[in-house]
């Protein structure tokens, strides 16, 4: 089955191009003009595998759609923008962007890029996604919130892939500490709440209201994503 892209984007000249070069590539294509119409789609529920948005749209702003698309799940999200500083890159991958294309773009980089997208951080079990931010646990290297790059530890790495593997499921302190740390270390539960703390430093929004490390007081942590 075809993967499905919704492009968002007002510039009937672009949107037709990427529209039929994507469509030679393989995928079902679906096209608006405007924030306001994406903006019902994303409301309704509709199902695709990857979000092309500009950021410069009538209605509502490509940042603010992908606001809507991150309350309600983790598929990807392209930005294609003529604004092409740092600072606008790094609203939108706050925003829980996965990528960035500054206006004019080469076709072949976006379409490497729309590849990474629907296939590399589906099928690279390395890749492990946050919201808008990434940990490739093989590497140990991150992109936080803010799109800055941070090396972790094997320890930090150690206990992301935990929670991965448990997402949804509380861990509890004691399990945390002979998966991670095994039984012959003897490290106490502050460590822990440590290491909680600068991953909300990391990846959390608001750090004080955390949406994916959530703290489930006498027990143990709670991954959610």
């Amino acid at each position: 089955m075809a993967q499905k892209i919704l492009l968002v984007e007002d510039e009937e000249s672009i949107s037709e191009m990427v529209a039929l070069n994507l469509g030679l590539e393989g995928y079902e294509v679906e096209v608006v003009s405007t924030g306001t119409k994406a903006a019902e789609l994303i409301e309704s529920n509709n199902p695709v595998d990857l979000y092309i948005l500009d950021v410069m749209l009538p209605g509502i702003s490509g940042v603010d759609l992908c606001r809507m698309i991150r309350k309600k799940s983790d598929t990807p999200v392209l930005f294609l923008s003529a604004k092409g500083t740092t600072t606008d890159r790094i609203e939108g991958l706050k925003a829980g962007g996965n990528d960035y294309l500054p206006k004019p773009f080469d076709l072949e980089e976006l379409l490497l890029r729309v590849n990474v997208l629907t296939q590399g951080f589906k099928a690279d079990e390395d890749l492990l996604k946050i919201g808008g931010a990434s940990v490739n646990t093989k590497t140990f290297e991150a992109i936080d919130k803010d799109g800055n790059s941070v090396s972790l530890s094997k320890k930090e790495i150690d206990l992301l892939k935990l929670f991965a593997q448990h997402e949804g499921e509380v861990v509890s302190r004691t399990d945390i500490l002979d998966k991670v740390w095994g039984q012959d270390q003897y490290p106490t539960t502050r460590t822990i709440d440590n290491f909680i703390l600068h991953f909300r430093k990391l990846f959390e929004e608001n750090p004080r209201s955390p949406r994916y490390f959530h703290s489930i007081r006498g027990v143990g942590y709670k991954f959610t994503k």
